[in-house]
């Protein structure tokens, strides 16, 4: 591994190549915050592939083209006169410092559940006006579901048996089952969202990512279903649904 020495002169050297392309590129010199706001959760989807492959190789590319993107924002707000990566850097330490009193401070904290409440009090001390506000609108709404519950917990708002929530599961799937017989659409709708949500709750307390769980389902048919189409030996709308389900069932030996 480098050294700091070695550490810092690789950033320095990342900043002056940014400084360069902006002045010489044309493509560079063209691109604005807006701009670039779409291939960075382009970027980081594709970090987030690599992290699920285990590719450590791809992933230390990733986390490049991410950085890449924080000096590049970083780049243009200096060129604007709002800040520089000196003030983006100086003001994460001074976050992380106020937001760690148990290390930089005389709070103690012995495990990972109090340094997270110690974490929303501090943020609430900083002029957050609730503890889900610092959950992105734009995340899916899977990923916010999960982000929205762990906030909750922070402050106590959180179920105390694992079978309670599991209850509730069952409370909401049989809800959800009523408003099918009703057939009244946005109430099905909406009871669908609530055994969602239960469910995703549900994963916490057995300690399972859901979008972990759910993307390994995916793959999983994805695997599968491509094994149909390499074994079927006419077109898949000329089969029967009895015969792509031997080969479903083949596929799942494999």
């Amino acid at each position: 591994m480098h050294t700091l020495a070695e550490k810092l002169t690789a950033f320095e050297r990342l900043l002056k190549i940014m400084d360069e392309l902006r002045e010489q590129c044309p493509w560079d010199r063209k691109q604005t915050l807006e701009s670039l706001r779409h291939l960075t959760i382009e970027e980081t989807y594709e970090l987030a592939d690599a992290i699920l492959e285990n590719d450590l190789d791809e992933l230390k590319g990733e986390i490049g083209d991410i950085m890449l993107h924080m000096v590049f924002y970083s780049k243009i707000a200096s060129e604007q006169g709002a800040f520089d990566v000196a003030d983006v850097l100086n003001n994460l330490c001074e976050k992380l410092i106020r937001r760690h009193p148990h290390i930089y401070g005389d709070t103690k904290a012995e495990d990972e559940a109090t340094v997270k409440a110690n974490w929303e009090k501090i943020k609430l001390q900083e002029g957050k006006k609730s503890v889900l506000q610092g959950v992105p609108k734009s995340l899916p709404a899977l990923v916010k579901a999960y982000r929205i519950q762990e906030k909750a917990k922070q402050v106590g708002f959180e179920w105390e048996e694992r079978q309670a929530v599991f209850a509730k599961v069952k409370e909401e799937l049989a809800e959800l089952e009523a408003e099918v017989e009703n057939n009244e659409q946005d109430k099905i709708e909406e009871e669908f969202g609530d055994l969602l949500f239960s469910m995703i709750n549900y994963a916490r307390f057995l300690k399972v990512d859901p979008e972990l769980a759910l993307e390994r389902c995916n793959r999983k048919f994805i695997k599968r279903f491509q094994y149909i189409e390499e074994q079927a030996s006419k077109p898949l709308d000329e089969m029967s649904l009895s015969e792509m389900d031997a080969l479903w069932n083949e596929a799942k030996t494999k």
